[in-house]
């Protein structure tokens, strides 16, 4: 099997208040293919998409690799979401943080070349 690319998905209680949540969060509007459905694609690749499903709400995670993790904290701080867990190791800085319904986001910047493509 060959993957091309790979498309991260988050269930929430309440789509259209988690969309805007997450339109803040990623700076844009996203698009709706379909009613239950909100989605992102971005400029290197991959995407999120944003589902009801409250069943799963709270229980899912992903990660979004940025390229400046302290001007994404201060954004993230502006918006009112509590920073959790950091590190900064040699080659990734990460910060963890949630969503709304409890979904864990991990933001991530590569420091190493080699994982920045």
């Amino acid at each position: 099997m060959t993957i091309d690319n790979a498309l991260a998905s988050m269930a929430v209680k309440d789509l259209d208040k988690s969309a805007a949540w997450y339109a803040e969060l990623l700076g844009s509007r996203g698009r709706r293919p379909m009613p239950e459905v909100e989605e992102w694609m971005f400029p290197r690749g991959g995407g999120l998409q944003v589902y009801q499903g409250a069943e799963r709400a709270g229980n899912c995670s992903f990660t979004l690799v940025v390229s400046d993790i302290e001007t994404v904290a201060r954004q993230l701080a502006a918006m009112g979401v509590q920073l959790g867990d950091r590190t900064d190791g040699e080659r990734v800085k990460t910060l963890m943080v949630k969503d709304p319904d409890g979904n864990s986001i991990a933001i991530a910047e590569a420091l190493d070349p080699a994982l920045a493509r």
